[in-house]
């Protein structure tokens, strides 16, 4: 098996598990999503170079997720309304992280974002109510709308110098108190 092929998995709401094989390359669109039952932390193999479009949305008792180094970037709603993941290990050659990623992930507490990424898109931590940390990282030019809008737990944030435009809403309906 090279790839897991898209919505190869969709919907399975009894798979508790999975162990992706280390020769799987590709993990396609929608391969697992709505799969509400998967708990236990994924270990995305080397050589799978990017996550696809909806690949772990829905995924509301996922806990956790390690990317390797391969992987360099994350598509539309990787992991929208994963509710249970609490952390994710983002590969520091990921260069693209795409609207809505890890948007309502409701238990996500902190993200460092590489220093490959060059603009944080819109929605892509939307509704994260319980982050409290975000690293972002010299070399972001751009904070695209509502990308941190319902963060309720967000306090402080730094923005590096390298940012220049930071679209309406980015930051709506936070606590921060420091900039």
């Amino acid at each position: 098996v090279k790839s897991i092929g898209n919505a190869a998995f969709q919907g399975c709401s009894s798979l508790t598990s999975i162990t992706i094989p280390e020769c799987v390359t590709s993990i396609g669109n929608g391969a697992f999503f709505g799969c509400i039952s998967l708990t236990s932390s994924i270990t995305i193999p080397e050589g799978v170079t990017s996550i696809g479009e909806s690949a772990f949305s829905g995924c509301k008792s996922l806990n956790g997720v390690e990317l390797p180094d391969s992987v360099t970037s994350l598509s539309k709603y990787a992991f929208y309304n994963c509710d249970s993941l609490t952390g994710i290990l983002i590969s520091p050659n990921v260069t693209k992280i795409e609207e809505y990623a890890f948007e309502n992930c409701d238990n996500l507490t902190n993200i460092v974002i590489p220093p490959g990424v060059s603009s944080i898109e819109a929605y892509t931590f939307q509704g994260c109510s319980n982050l409290i940390t975000v690293e972002i990282p010299d070399g972001i030019t751009k904070i695209r709308p509502e990308a941190f809008s319902n963060c309720n737990n967000l306090t402080n944030i730094e923005i590096p110098s390298s940012v220049t435009k930071i679209n309406s809403q980015a930051f709506e309906n936070n606590k921060l108190t420091n900039l």
